[in-house]
């Protein structure tokens, strides 16, 4: 069985969402715990993850330091913190297979690009809220490097920008050697550095932030995974989240889940990327779980979590 698991925020930071270096460490370690059972029990494994936290950190930097050397654009900083990520997850995890006397599924990471198009709606219209907020005199500074920021009241001022489709894991070739050569794979980390293609067929970085649920349901297919497995910090998707009336959400169809989605029941900027990564790859056929990184598992066992497959009946 090949298994991509895409690990969420909550994976990377303390349960506080501080993200010092002894915090990711820390949360790291636990989540490789899990994840070396899973490698442990035979199954090919890939895994991407979230930066967000990471890339905050990186544009804090920046804009401290702007009056002293250029910030770096989002590509950069994607790329960074994927090999700073990386860097965890290999320890982490190597550790974890050693104390479990497991010699196979050593990690390896891939720095990977996704591919976005030039001339995707979200470009000409940023509404990706990243970074902190600052005064208007700060915000003024990072907008004569280039940089769009947005008046967001009493707050201050906080930068946007563009959250293209992604088309294509420009990497997932690389990905796919290493699997079938024997490696946990980590890859396509924070939704993958964005790249466009120019006319002359010439790859840049751009200024954007790729949803990285959306990135996992799509290396996942490009991988020929049977399972994506979206690990967050609650069991299972909710209906009526934060009412008498929630209830977690078991096995379900995609035709159902969309439905709910088109209802309203799930936050735009929190499950509801999850829940359409996990259709889109369920509608292509896979099973897709939505779970607790602490139950993948029992989820992959089909014990907990929400289920999401084409018809209703999971593999």
């Amino acid at each position: 069985m090949r298994v991509l698991i895409a690990l969420g925020g909550n994976a990377m930071t303390s349960p506080d969402g501080n993200a010092r270096p002894e915090d990711q460490r820390a949360s790291i370690t636990q989540a490789m715990e899990e994840v070396a059972d899973i490698v442990a029990s035979g199954a090919q494994v890939v895994l991407t993850h979230g930066n967000g936290p990471q890339v905050g950190n990186l544009l804090v930097k920046n804009e401290l330091a702007a009056h002293v050397v250029p910030p770096v654009g989002l590509d950069w900083c994607g790329a960074q913190t994927q090999g700073t990520i990386g860097l965890l997850i290999l320890n982490a995890l190597d550790a974890a297979l050693a104390s479990r006397g497991v010699t196979s599924g050593r990690p390896a990471v891939v720095v990977s690009r996704t591919l976005v198009k030039a001339d995707d709606a979200h470009f000409s219209e940023p509404t990706k809220p990243i970074g902190r907020y600052l005064p208007q005199a700060e915000a003024a500074n990072m907008i004569e490097h280039g940089q769009t920021w947005r008046d967001m009241g009493a707050k201050g001022w906080r930068r946007v920008v563009a959250s293209p489709e992604p088309i294509e894991c420009l990497d997932a070739a690389a990905a796919h050697v290493l699997l079938d050569a024997g490696f946990t794979v980590v890859c396509a980390g924070g939704g993958g550095v964005p790249v466009i293609k120019d006319e002359s067929g010439h790859l840049a970085g751009v200024e954007a932030v790729i949803d990285k649920d959306l990135t996992a349901a799509l290396l996942a297919r490009q991988l020929g995974a049977d399972v994506l497995l979206i690990a967050t910090d609650v069991n299972a998707v909710m209906t009526g989240w934060g009412t008498p009336q929630a209830r977690p959400l078991g096995a379900v169809t995609v035709a159902r889940l969309r439905e709910l989605a088109r209802q309203g029941e799930f936050g735009s900027g929190s499950m509801g990327p999850k829940v359409e990564a996990a259709s889109r790859f369920a509608a292509a056929g896979g099973r897709a779980i939505i779970t607790h990184l602490t139950a993948i598992d029992e989820a992959l066992a089909g014990r907990v979590g929400t289920i999401v497959t084409r018809d209703g009946a999971p593999d």
